[in-house]
Order: structure tokens, then C-alpha cells, then sequence
């Protein structure tokens, strides 16, 4: 499509003033995981830098950074110990501000990881916070004397019964001030007290800091955990499990409005930027609220709902069971129409988080990987709202198969390993369920080309580099037009040429059907309707159309398939096709 015809074909009720990131596609960059200039083994940001043109080639519009700033690395820089420096493993502040230069010269932006709802112990904020019970920053965390009757330190004294997002318990005893503090993820990450003003301006003021540097915005570390109940009170644990988890009865509270609307005005609204909160346990009704323009807030947030499904009910995030295609879809669509014309969707299958998506939602054999990675692809990014892209993911990289619990770095990983063992689970179950969904599958370094070690690290990496490197890699894709990355390619391309793909409204179609995930999004613009449809075979055996519940296909143009012309009534393994009906 022409420049001329896209804006012309430009709705009459989303003028160019709209928000830019509503037609950005995001890249996130996993930095100890993308390239090592310097072969220590672990990537950095001159890695990054030297890979913008290929970024650039692939038309993503912005590039998320997980965390770089200094930090004892306890939890892989989600435990800061300075907001205002770089790990020095990474590089340093120069470096930083090239990567932005060299993305802004590429037209591109670039959205930091804020992490402010715990800091590392190592922060000094948090050094002075345990000195003593009145230090000025002793209310800047959050503190409890032992449970009533009960010794400081000694088993059942912990304040409530709460388990962290790791596996042990949410609170550690501290000998120096003879209290506990709370930390909702690893012991050597205490949860901020937002509750103290104080503690809000610190952050606001490192954000404008931030801002002032040239970043365009932030995706902001389980945000919806910032504002703790008044009471912290024991919950009901679950069968089969020493303590309750607690990211439920934290997540959503009773400020977090107050605190995401004092924010904007103190940072977000000084310029255009871009604002995702990862929101673990958020509802729509939540993220209806939250990225509502007229509360002035963020603009989207990472829902968690469909990356649970797979999950057992009441169980942890490795338990598995079959997940039905009319599950997921459904899902993801009732998503798409409780922000429609209020709100606005992230997209995504995979990040740092979560398992590697063509291994999970795909077929990761070597039949099917190139086409399902592709389809899955098309499906995300036909939906409204903003993609996003985990680095590989436009590979179709595979989860890393790992056999060994000695080959794991995840401290997520670890800790579920020891505790689920020490409960009676069966080794070969407790294995089996990490090779399927552990974070670690998403962390093995990106694979760049054929060469010892993937062309990731002159050196030894950090993490095991998958050994399917050999097939898989970037070098054997990016001038390949039949490749997982051209496909991605065309994707983003065909999304920031149709204003029907960023603006037009979504009807699910088929809702209940085993295999095919089909829906249309339609835009009413000055030159007439238009209406592309997306038809995907999520499986991988052959479908046939069904004769009733899909548009009429007289007259439709193909704009991007996975099989060649994609003409016919069956659907290939795992073949979608992208029509714009007639």
C-alpha cells in the first residue's frame, strides 16, 4: 500500500493526532541475553547498539530494555540497587546514552523497565531503612514486629502466613532491628512503602531524571502491587502448600488509582510517551480503568489471564493440562472487547516471564515450528492493540529443552525445584513441568548465527545456548523470504500501512470451533468500510472452511499468508491466511 492511499484510508475519527504507540509494534530486549561485545559471556548495551540496524530492518517501532541499572543481579537486575547508574556487566551511562542516540537516529524509541515496587537490600534507601528503628527511611519499607506469643526468626513467627512469588516465605527477619520486613518476590528485594509521600516524590523525581536523558517511556514492573492492604492479615493456604500466596491479596489495592493518576501528572503528561504496567491478576474491569485516557494513568497494561490458562486450577505456574483452543481464543477476546473504545490491548505470547511461545501455543517440531511460529504471529498481531515482541520470538525460537537441574540459572526455577521436591512431587513430573514452562526457556541467549555459541558471546555464556542454533538463527532468516523474521517483517509492515489493523473494531468468529481461530476487524473510514479477515489453523492436521459462520470469500485479496496463494477450502497444518474481504 501507497503512502498516498494509507492516509487517505486514515478513519475520520482517529486523525494523526492519535497517540503514536497505537500503531507501534514493541521489541523487548532481554540485555544479559541479546549480544556480548566484549565475550564475558553476558550481553550489554554496546551489544544491543550493534544490532539496531537489524532491529531497524525488522520495522519495530520502539525497543523495551529489561533492566540495566546497577544491581547485585539476585533476581537479573529486578533488585536495583542504584535507579541512576548502570551494572557495570552492562556498561555504563555513555554507553546508554548512545543506544538512545542510535535509536532515535533510526526513528525508533526506547522504554526503560521501572521497577518500583521493591528495590534490592544493597539499595542504600534500604541500608538506612534497617539500620535502626528511627532512621528518617525506616517507614520507606515495609516493617513488622514477630506474630504475637512467637521469637523473631523462629518458624510460625513471620507476621502473616504469606508466600512469595518464589516460594518462600514473603517476609525476612532482620537481627539488627529485631523486626520483619516484607518482600513479595526474593528475600534481597524489599517492597517499597508507597504509603509514605515521601517515597512517591523519590521515585517521580528518578523517572524525570530518566526522562530528561531522552527515554520514551516505561513498562512498569507489577505496578498493581504498589499499594498494600491496611491490614496484612493471614489468608487461607491452598492444598498441598506451606503458605498462601499473597501477590493476590496485594495485587489491585485500594491506592493503586490515586498512585498511577499522582504519577501522570508528576511525569507521564510532560511529553508523549509510552506507558505498559505489568499487572499480575489484573481484570479487564482493571485495565479498563487503568488505561482509560480520561483518568489519566497508562496507557495499557499486561494482562495475565491467557498465560494462565494452561495452568492447573489452584496450582502453581508449572502445572500443566491441556488448554483447548476455544479457551485461549475466547480469552483474548473478551479482552478485546472490554477496552474496545475505552481502553487499549497489549499483545503478546512470550517475554523474560513466560516460556517460549512456539513451544507452548505452537508445534515446535521440526515439521511444523516455521509455520506455526508464523501463524501464531498473524493472530497476535490482528488483534487491536499494541505487539509485542520478545527477541527470537521473530526466529521462532524454541524452549531449551533443558535435563538437568544443574543447567538452570532462574531463581524462580530453583526455588520451585527445592520446595516442590521437599513436598513429595515425583522428580521426573517436577522436571518435566520446568522443561515446559520454566523463565529460563525464554533467557537462553539469542542466536544470531551458526558460529560457536550462536554468534552471541565470544566467550562462555551466562546461560546454555540452545543447541538448535545450528537451524535457527537470524543469518539463516533475514534475507530468506520464506522465514519465521519475514514473516514477523511483513506483519509489522502490513499493520503500519492499514488503518484497519490498528483501529478497526474485532468480532470473533467460530468461537467454539476446535481448530480454526478466525476474526475480522472492520473500520468505517472516509473512502468506505473495509474489513480484513484472519482465518488460522491453530493445529496441526488439515481443516476444512465450514460452510457457515465466516464471511463471504468472493472477491477477497490475500495480503499475507504462510502457505504461497493460500487459495482452497482446506487449511494446511498450522496455514493462516490474512484477506481483505471484498
Amino acid at each position: 500500500m501507497t503512502e498516498s492511499a494509507t492516509r487517505a484510508d486514515r478513519p475520520a475519527d482517529a486523525p494523526d493526532s492519535s497517540p503514536w504507540w497505537r500503531s507501534a509494534v514493541v521489541y523487548q530486549v532481554y540485555p544479559r541475553s541479546f549480544c556480548d561485545s566484549n565475550t564475558d559471556g553476558m550481553g550489554d548495551i554496546p551489544g544491543i547498539t550493534s544490532k539496531l540496524d537489524y532491529l531497524h530492518r525488522l520495522g519495530v517501532d520502539v525497543v523495551w530494555l529489561s533492566p540495566v541499572y546497577r544491581s547485585p543481579q539476585d533476581d537479573n537486575g529486578y533488585d536495583i540497587s542504584d535507579y541512576t547508574d548502570i551494572e557495570p556487566a552492562f556498561g555504563t551511562l555513555a554507553d546508554l546514552d548512545a543506544l538512545i542516540a542510535g535509536l532515535h537516529d533510526r526513528g525508533m524509541k526506547l522504554v526503560m523497565d521501572l521497577v518500583v515496587n521493591h528495590t534490592s537490600d544493597e539499595h542504600p534507601w534500604f541500608v538506612e531503612s534497617r539500620s535502626s528503628t528511627d532512621n528518617p527511611k525506616r517507614d520507606w519499607y515495609v516493617w513488622r514486629p514477630p506474630r504475637e506469643g512467637f521469637t523473631g526468626g523462629e518458624p510460625g513467627a513471620e507476621p502473616t502466613n504469606w508466600e512469595s512469588a518464589f516460594s518462600t516465605s514473603a517476609w525476612e527477619w532482620d537481627e539488627t532491628t529485631g523486626a520483619y520486613y516484607l518482600h513479595l518476590f526474593t528475600r534481597k528485594q524489599p517492597d517499597l512503602n508507597w504509603e509514605n509521600p515521601e517515597v512517591r516524590q523519590e521515585v517521580y523525581r528518578m523517572m524525570n531524571w530518566w526522562v530528561d536523558r531522552g527515554i520514551d517511556g516505561f513498562r512498569m514492573d507489577v505496578i498493581n502491587l504498589i499499594s498494600k492492604p491496611g491490614e496484612l492479615t493471614d489468608l487461607p493456604v491452598p492444598p498441598g502448600r506451606r503458605r498462601a500466596p499473597s501477590l493476590g491479596v496485594v495485587a489491585n489495592g485500594h491506592r493503586m488509582h490515586e498512585f498511577l493518576a499522582e504519577m501522570h501528572e508528576a511525569v507521564l503528561s510532560r511529553r508523549p510517551m509510552i506507558t505498559v504496567g505489568e499487572m499480575p491478576g489484573a481484570t479487564v474491569e482493571d485495565a479498563r480503568l487503568v488505561t482509560d485516557p480520561r483518568r489519566r494513568e497508562l496507557d495499557m497494561v499486561f494482562t495475565f489471564e491467557h498465560v494462565n490458562l494452561d495452568s492447573a486450577p489452584g496450582g502453581t505456574k508449572f502445572d500443566l493440562q491441556d488448554l483447548p483452543l476455544p479457551v485461549l481464543k475466547q480469552n483474548l477476546a473478551h479482552w478485546q472487547e472490554g477496552l474496545a473504545g475505552v481502553g487499549w490491548n497489549s499483545l503478546y505470547w512470550d517475554n523474560h516471564d513466560q516460556p517460549r511461545a512456539v513451544s507452548r501455543f505452537g508445534d515446535d517440531s521440526a515439521e511444523h515450528r516455521v509455520a506455526s511460529a508464523k501463524t501464531l504471529a498473524s493472530v497476535l498481531h490482528l488483534h487491536q492493540g499494541t505487539p509485542y515482541v520478545y527477541q527470537g520470538e521473530e526466529l521462532g525460537m524454541t524452549n531449551a529443552n533443558f535435563s538437568e537441574i544443574a543447567q538452570y540459572q532462574d531463581v524462580e526455577t530453583l526455588n520451585y525445584h527445592a520446595d516442590a521436591l521437599s513436598l513429595g512431587l515425583e522428580a521426573e513430573r517436577v522436571m518435566a513441568s520446568l522443561a515446559a514452562r520454566s523463565r529460563d526457556n525464554a533467557r537462553t541467549p539469542m542466536q544470531w548465527d551458526d558460529s560457536s555459541q550462536a554468534g552471541f558471546t565470544g566467550g562462555v555464556p551466562w546461560l546454555t545456548v540452545n543447541p538448535n542454533y545450528t537451524e535457527i538463527n537470524a543469518a539463516a532468516q533475514v534475507d530468506d523470504p520464506h522465514s519465521v523474521f519475514s514473516h514477523y517483517r511483513a506483519l509489522i509492515a502490513l499493520r503500519h500501512e492499514n488503518p484497519v489493523l490498528v483501529d478497526g473494531t474485532f468480532a470473533l468468529l467460530l468461537p467454539d470451533h476446535a481448530q480454526l481461530w478466525a476474526f475480522t476487524r472492520t473500520l468505517a473510514t472516509d473512502g468506505g468500510t473495509r474489513t480484513v479477515l484472519l482465518l488460522a489453523n491453530c493445529s496441526s492436521a488439515p481443516v476444512e472452511l465450514p460452510s457457515d459462520g465466516l464471511p463471504d470469500l468472493a472477491g477477497a485479496t490475500l495480503l499475507l499468508g504462510t502457505h504461497g496463494d493460500g487459495g482452497g477450502q482446506t487449511l494446511a497444518a498450522w496455514e493462516s491466511r490474512i484477506l481483505a474481504l471484498a
